[in-house]
């Protein structure tokens, strides 16, 4: 199957903001868009209802994707659009979706004058059962969100991209999230920041309490790997510029920092198989409910 860039849309605000974003995304990637509504089936007293028929609701769902492909053939002349409609569990088929695509998109409320997602069931369910990344955009999301000011102060979708922020785990450094954190900031011509956060270990704790003080020999430690882990990638993309930062303390607080001058936060999200089932790590959590910029969670082994 052709790889697409897929976005979930059902007409909600969100929605359009996700499906404008997979659109610039499709782009950048030289890949097709796909736009899919699913329709859950209404309860047959619904259905039965004289001005909520099948009929009905079919019209007004078929017209929900090809008035937005429509438009966005316009605002994107360079992007294939395609578009299907399903009826079925949206959880489900979407994690479907996600599974067949490059990577699926999704829209997430905002939190009013709270900076940060309100990540729904259906997309915290996506998110957590898919193994291929998945993106969440939040309502009102604007191209020129994602760069820079120009010159003159203004937001202008052709000034440089803001960077591209990676929290890693430099224990486990997976290449499936640091490949699609590098060629993100690619694809961008941007600087990837790459967060790391750390606690002191219990005996370094010890050592504090008569005296002497580890964090900043225990920093550099932490800072020397992270360089280890992220050498072969500098290598690899050696057209990225890349900011290293390794930092005592809450990674999720860090990473939520850095999301305020980001145009994308990219996290991992552990596939577990055992009898826990699937998990969204805390950081992650954390990181999608409250990023000020677009979040995509990158499953890994």
């Amino acid at each position: 199957m052709v790889r697409t860039v897929t976005a979930g849309l059902d007409g909600s605000p969100e929605s359009r903001a996700a499906a404008e974003w997979a659109a610039r995304e499709a782009g950048l990637r030289g890949l097709s868009l796909r736009l899919v509504h699913v329709r859950e089936p209404a309860p047959a007293h619904v259905a039965q209802a004289p001005l909520a028929g099948p009929e009905t609701v079919q019209n007004w769902t078929e017209n929900i994707w090809r008035e937005s492909a429509e438009g966005l053939r316009l605002r994107h002349p360079g992007v294939e659009v395609l578009g299907e409609l399903l009826a079925g569990r949206p959880g489900d088929l979407l994690t479907q979706e996600a599974d067949a695509s490059e990577l699926l998109v999704l829209g997430s409320r905002s939190l009013g004058g709270v900076g940060g997602f309100l990540v729904g069931s259906v997309g915290l369910r996506v998110v957590a059962h898919a193994r291929r990344p998945v993106v969440l955009v939040r309502a009102g999301e604007q191209a020129a969100d994602e760069h820079l000011m120009d010159p003159a102060g203004i937001p202008s979708a052709a000034a440089p991209y803001r960077p591209v922020v990676l929290g890693l785990d430099t224990e486990d450094p997976d290449e499936a999230l640091l490949g699609f954190a590098f060629g993100s900031a690619a694809l961008r011509a941007a600087e990837l920041r790459v967060v790391h956060g750390w606690s002191l270990p219990a005996t370094y704790e010890y050592a504090m309490a008569v005296g002497y003080d580890p964090e900043d020999t225990f920093g550099r430690y932490m800072a020397a790997g992270l360089a280890e882990v992220l050498r072969p990638w500098r290598k690899k993309f050696p057209d990225v510029e890349v900011a290293e930062a390794s930092r005592h303390g809450s990674a999720s607080s860090a990473l939520l920092h850095a999301s305020r001058d980001a145009s994308l936060v990219v996290v991992g999200r552990r596939i577990r198989a055992g009898r826990l089932g699937a998990h969204i790590g805390h950081v992650t959590h954390a990181v999608l409910h409250h990023s000020t910029a677009p979040v995509a969670v990158v499953p890994h082994g």
